[in-house]
């Protein structure tokens, strides 16, 4: 391995991370360089981001929910064939779960396993000097987490930034560059950014955001910064076997929340993919063998989905011999009907007997651990899957099916039963990264 990497990290979530990593990508690969990106921990939408701006696949690495051997194999793939990789962190760069040193699904864990050099992004929008007793904070936090740069955010001024980048590289740190304060290229949602298939001028968006990251960054000191990975060659990719040789995925603007690896761990393992979109009233194709509805924005097509009577009615009839299995907002699809933002409620497949509401918004958030109460298409009776909620779905109606999980959070404190099961159907809100124990 070749491959060279730094990690954009922050002290918090909000700070400007994903501009910064969307700069950083789309600008190296405009300068000829192979460049390619990776998430710390959950997230479906910046990977989709990072994708569009290196035209290459992005994989999350969740330290929490990974077990080493697949972190390794995803890393291994990631920096095949390419110069640098660009890894964005996630939440605060020492956020994760309470837990064993390196498998907290932190940033850190990574930065501290691979040797991988962290670039802190700072909002300085309310600060100045003060912003290097975090850098010095930061640096002295855990002697296996080098800050070998920074990016300032949401500068006010040339005296500003005089200001703060003064103080830190007193400090022995280097400061890469400044980002004005009215940079505002990329609009937000309830979940996060809006999805990058959703921009019908991303190609423009990145191209403006690389025209910036050129202008206030310094690229070549960036370059520099990163060092070679290390890490042992990477097995096979594996998070838990295909529910199917042939699988029909739902794959549309309501249903994007499918992790990348996933797909790659079925594809090698010799499963094929088969994509249909709901929102255009197809149907699951008849040649597959299992039906998966990923999450996603079903809410903000409740109409839509409620009228495409093919797919229902061809969803109804493969549920009849086959399994059907929905994650989150898929989850939400399977049951009664959906309550929009506005109030109104959509008829849905029905095909369990819950009933969701987007009206009463509540967040669901965190790493949980999953026992399967019943074979699904993520694992046979007794299983344990490890992954995540984040949804702000609330249950109107929780329906009288059988559970298909028992979960626990992060630190194996039990949540209670979750999702359910009825004949070939099954579902749940919990959202399935890898089995656990397969190391």
């Amino acid at each position: 391995m070749t491959a060279r990497a730094l990690i954009i990290a922050a002290p918090n979530s909000g700070a400007g991370k994903t501009i910064v990593t969307l700069g950083l990508l789309s600008a190296l690969k405009r300068k000829g360089i192979a460049v390619r990106a990776a998430k710390a921990g959950p997230d479906y939408i910046d990977p989709a981001f990072h994708a569009a701006a290196t035209g290459e696949e992005t994989f999350n690495l969740d330290t929490w929910a990974m077990p080493p051997s697949l972190l390794d194999a995803l890393l291994s793939e990631t920096a095949r064939d390419c110069d640098l990789l660009v890894i964005e962190g996630v939440m605060g760069l020492f956020d994760g779960a309470a837990g064993p040193r390196g498998r907290t699904g932190a940033a850190a864990d990574l930065a501290a396993r691979y040797a991988v050099p962290v670039v802190l992004v700072l909002d300085v929008a309310a600060q100045a000097q003060s912003a290097a007793a975090v850098v010095r904070g930061f640096g002295s936090h855990d002697a296996d987490v080098h800050i070998d740069g920074v990016v300032l955010n949401r500068v006010a001024s040339a005296r500003h930034r005089s200001l703060v980048s003064d103080a830190i590289e007193e400090r022995g740190v280097r400061v890469l560059g400044a980002f004005p304060r009215d940079v505002a290229l990329l609009p937000q949602r309830h979940l996060g950014l809006v999805q990058a298939r959703e921009h019908g001028d991303l190609r423009e968006r990145l191209e403006a955001l690389a025209d910036l990251t050129e202008r206030h960054i310094d690229l070549d000191g960036a370059v520099a910064i990163a060092r070679p990975i290390e890490f042992a060659a990477g097995g096979p990719i594996f998070a838990f076997p295909p529910p199917g040789q042939r699988i029909a995925l739902a794959a549309d603007a309501a249903f994007t929340f499918v992790y990348p690896h996933l797909l790659a761990s079925w594809r090698k393992a010799g499963a094929e993919i088969v994509p249909f979109s709901p929102l255009a009233d197809e149907p699951p194709p008849e040649g597959c063998d299992v039906c998966w509805l990923p999450g996603g924005y079903p809410e903000l097509h409740g109409g839509v989905l409620a009228a495409a009577q093919k797919f229902q009615a061809g969803l109804t009839r493969f549920a009849q011999t086959r399994p059907v299995h929905g994650e989150c907002g898929g989850y939400m699809v399977l049951g009664e009907g959906i309550k929009d933002a506005s109030g109104t409620r959509h008829r849905m497949a029905g095909l369990l007997g819950h009933c969701t509401s987007f009206a009463k918004r509540k967040l669901h958030l965190g790493y949980r651990e999953a026992r399967l109460r019943a074979q699904s298409p993520i694992g046979p009776a007794g299983a344990i899957v490890r992954g995540h909620e984040f949804h702000y779905a609330t249950l109107l109606a929780a329906g009288d099916d059988e559970p298909l999980v028992e979960l626990a959070d992060a630190q194996g404190r039990a949540i209670g039963n979750d999702g359910g099961r009825r004949g070939w159907v099954t579902g749940t809100f919990f959202h399935a990264i890898a089995r656990k124990g397969i190391d």
